[in-house]
């Protein structure tokens, strides 16, 4: 532990004198927000990342070692920059030579996470001002004052900014208290690789779960078990429809939307193409789609249509589908549609899952060696908040959407507390945003959302700027 209570924040240029924002979170999200703070040229700001589990850029997402955990994206898309759409592709052919890159390449997440490294280490290394700092702490109590924001680290020590902004990204079970059940990203080191494991949910984590199963030599069935038991489609070349907000039935009733959308994948297909080419059209307005759906009927989504949106969506490539397949072709995978009840410890000590299977009224517990759970990013974000996020619904200064997707956030992404109260110093982005903008989990879409709450935070240091002139004149 450091001598001092309060981190200092990072020195500002004389020149120009900029907020010092504090970012929760060192993921995809937090370096993202970093960088496009630092690389303003019109406000130097100041930026503190606080991250307490992983390297910077890193994550749950791209934490990984396993070369075969593959982004779901192709390449030619995962820029951190809007207004600079290669710089990935660039970045990759310099650090591969060359070699096999292509935009409609798929590479490695850990690779990735070198990527989104690589983009605030000028910052943390430079020989100027220091204007980043990277604070390896856990973050557990965010105050707003009348002069910024304080936030309380779990060694004791304090960080003092003007703006913070949550990027803590998905909200994650706390582990099983009696290690029955392990998180989708967990790594066990000793069991037998001859019995069954048990998969709950059937979506990307579970393509990387079953993928590094293979890997390690395991030989045993692998049983996947989701209550709808769809497995993610696959990337296809695409020539993606052009759509204007005016083609879309904005706040119609869920039944016009889907029947719209099929009639789009209709369409693609008489052009000659594939449903993959509609649903590319649509994503683009995907946030608009949703901030003018009502209520009830972004409710009516969660139900019933979610589910086969995410598995035409969220597509793997054409290398994990042959892996999976290719399990499924020998039957050491299988699928199963059902519900999982809970993971329990059978006679002998051995790990035992309870399911329901779909349009049966009897249980069935099935033994297993290990049991993970992959059931995806959709968890109650109260009962499983982290002591930060706990503090601030506890305190009204944050709350739950009425849908219990993610906290409450308005269009510009500053946080919404009790009786409506918005921030003016508080921003949530990425996954922990996701009711106002349901997309909000991929590369493409934080790196919109960052660079404008950064054109946002630089609009606001101006108009401080301005109302100081004022007062002092």
């Amino acid at each position: 532990m450091m001598d001092h209570q309060v981190i200092q924040s990072p020195s500002a240029s004389p020149k120009l004198h900029g907020p010092h924002v504090v970012v929760i979170g060192g993921g995809a999200s937090g370096v993202l927000m970093a960088t496009h703070l630092l690389s303003r040229q019109d406000v130097a700001f100041r930026v503190t990342i606080i991250e307490g589990r992983h390297a910077p850029g890193r994550g749950v997402a791209y934490s990984t070692d396993d070369p075969d955990h593959l982004l779901n994206t192709r390449a030619h898309n995962m820029s951190a920059f809007p207004n600079d759409p290669g710089h990935f592709l660039n970045w990759l052919r310099t650090r591969s030579d060359g070699r096999g890159v292509t935009g409609q390449c798929f590479v490695s997440r850990s690779t990735y996470g070198s990527y989104l490294s690589s983009l605030i280490s000028p910052w943390l290394q430079g020989a100027g001002p220091q204007r980043l700092r990277f604070v390896h702490q856990t973050a557990l109590r965010l105050q707003e004052t009348p002069a910024g924001v304080v936030v309380h680290l779990g060694d004791g020590q304090s960080v003092i900014g003007d703006i913070a902004v949550l990027a803590t990204g998905h909200v994650l079970e706390a582990p099983d208290p009696q290690g029955l059940l392990l998180g989708a990203w967990d790594d066990p080191d000793d069991f037998d690789r001859g019995a069954r494991v048990v998969i709950i949910g059937s979506g990307l984590s579970m393509v990387d779960r079953v993928i590094t199963l293979l890997k390690a030599g395991h030989r045993g069935e692998i049983l996947c078990v989701s209550r709808r038991g769809q497995l993610p489609r696959t990337h296809r070349p695409t020539k993606p429809l052009a759509l204007t907000l005016a083609e879309i039935p904005l706040g119609a009733p869920m039944t016009v939307l889907i029947g719209w959308a099929r009639g789009l994948a209709r369409q693609a297909e008489q052009q000659g193409g594939t449903w993959r080419d509609a649903v590319d059209g649509i994503r683009p307005h995907v946030k608009a789609i949703w901030r003018n759906l009502p209520l009830a009927e972004r409710s009516r989504f969660l139900r019933h249509a979610a589910t086969w949106w995410d598995v035409h969506r969220h597509r793997i490539p054409p290398a994990s589908e042959a892996t999976l397949q290719q399990a499924m072709a020998t039957g050491q995978m299988r699928v199963m549609r059902g519900s999982f009840l809970r993971a329990e410890r059978l006679p002998g000590g051995q790990a035992g899952a309870r399911i329901l299977p779909s349009g049966s009224a009897t249980p069935l517990i099935l033994p297993a060696t290990l049991i993970f759970d992959c059931r995806g990013i959709r968890r109650d974000p109260a009962r499983h908040a982290s002591p930060l996020i706990a503090d601030l619904l506890r305190r009204g200064s944050a709350r739950v959407d009425p849908l219990n997707i993610g906290l409450d956030v308005g269009s510009s992404c500053r946080l919404l507390g009790k009786d409506d109260w918005a921030s003016g110093k508080l921003f949530a982005i990425g996954p922990v945003s996701r009711a106002a903008f349901w997309e909000i989990t991929a590369i493409p879409d934080i790196r919109e959302q960052t660079s404008r709450l950064a054109a946002v935070l630089a609009l606001l240091s101006a108009d401080a700027r301005r109302a100081n002139a004022r007062d002092k004149a």
